[in-house]
């Protein structure tokens, strides 16, 4: 840690701390994030599944993931530098309006660039299973979105056994995951589901009075309507990723297809990932658009890492050798907590109390 000049504590969990440091080799502010985790408190299974995700997270390369930048051990700790985003959290924003809701446009554009996260990990068979607005971040002065605190996260918050009760309240969980039934790809739909919700509403989908309540509406589906100030196709998607079986949810994929939503991918992406990753997700109008000029003579690079790509993508290799279908991948977590504290006050005011006037 002698190469970073620690500013102040952000967060704090059972094995360690997030610390806001600034990088005393770097140009600029040099501001990072260092996650310091002890390994004296794990079990070595703990241990290693720790060292796993440091692998994991070094690979989550995308301009909508939150950056890792590097990893060291020191006296028995474990330390991880992540990007610095100046624009807090997602939830923090939504805080700020107080009732004032978002325009459709800024909506959209936020949930898009989620998506575009999302869609890099599930590509990979990686579920990040922590999907809610604090783990969005924004950047750029509050244009940029990114997903963060995956894998890792929930070491740093919870020892196993702390897992195993609530800690904060469940206003995330999906159906399948209060009645006990496998997590799976689109368990982070409905998390995809729950973040919109709030982008629209500003407060949570599913509230209760008790925790029964809670967790009766959430296996229900029931949720307060959207503003009808937001289009029906808006709306209509909502619904969609809030269906109680997982297997009527959209895959997230399948969301970027939506033409309202689709329009919106070439703002975010170079025209190389476009080609490298979202080829099959936007139209060829749409596409053409995202081609810009300077970009011109790395076409035929990025052509040719996509053609490496389809190869690898077809049953039996890019070498014709014989492939299995890879499992998803769960980042290390504890087991599901049992549902055991009442859910505070709802975040925002009351429907009542909203103002629908204007937009930001």
């Amino acid at each position: 840690m002698n190469d970073y000049e620690v500013i102040r504590q952000i967060g704090e969990g059972a094995f360690g701390r997030a610390l806001l440091v600034r990088d005393k080799r770097a140009a600029g502010d040099g501001l990072c994030v260092v996650k310091h985790i002890s390994f004296r408190k794990m079990s070595t299974r703990e241990k290693e599944a720790s060292k796993k995700e440091v692998t994991l997270l070094s690979k989550m390369k995308h301009p909508n993931i939150v950056s890792f930048i590097a990893s060291f051990q020191e006296r028995g700790n474990l330390y991880i530098v992540m990007e610095f985003c100046d624009g807090g959290d997602l939830m923090k924003k939504i805080n700020m309006q107080r009732g004032l809701l978002f325009s459709e446009d800024q909506v959209v554009d936020w949930f898009v660039q989620i998506c575009l996260g999302l869609k890099h990990i599930h590509d990979r068979k990686i579920l990040h299973r922590d999907i809610k607005a604090q783990n969005i971040f924004l950047t750029s002065g509050g244009r940029k979105a990114k997903l963060g605190d995956f894998g890792i996260a929930r070491m740093l918050n919870n020892t196993m056994e702390m897992a195993r009760t609530c800690v904060g309240t469940p206003y995330y969980l999906s159906p399948e995951i209060c009645e006990n039934r496998p997590y799976n790809n689109k368990t982070d739909i409905w998390g995809l589901g729950c973040v919109l919700y709030e982008l629209c509403c500003l407060r949570h989908p599913f509230e209760g009075s008790s925790l029964r309540q809670l967790v009766s509406k959430i296996c229900r589906g029931h949720f307060p309507p959207v503003s009808v100030q937001y289009s029906h196709s808006l709306r209509q998607l909502v619904t969609q990723l809030f269906k109680t079986n997982p297997r009527d949810r959209p895959s997230v994929s399948s969301v970027l297809r939506r033409p309202f939503l689709e329009k919106h991918i070439s703002k975010h992406v170079s025209t190389q990932v476009m080609q490298e990753e979202y080829n099959d997700l936007v139209s060829p109008q749409n596409r053409a658009t995202a081609a810009a000029p300077k970009e011109a003579k790395t076409g035929r690079k990025a052509a040719e890492k996509t053609q490496k790509a389809r190869g690898a993508g077809r049953p039996g290799g890019a070498d014709g050798s014989p492939s299995a279908k890879p499992a998803w991948r769960v980042p290390f977590r504890a087991n599901t907590p049992v549902l055991l504290r009442p859910p505070p006050q709802r975040v925002g005011r009351s429907a009542a109390d909203r103002r629908l006037a204007g937009n930001q």
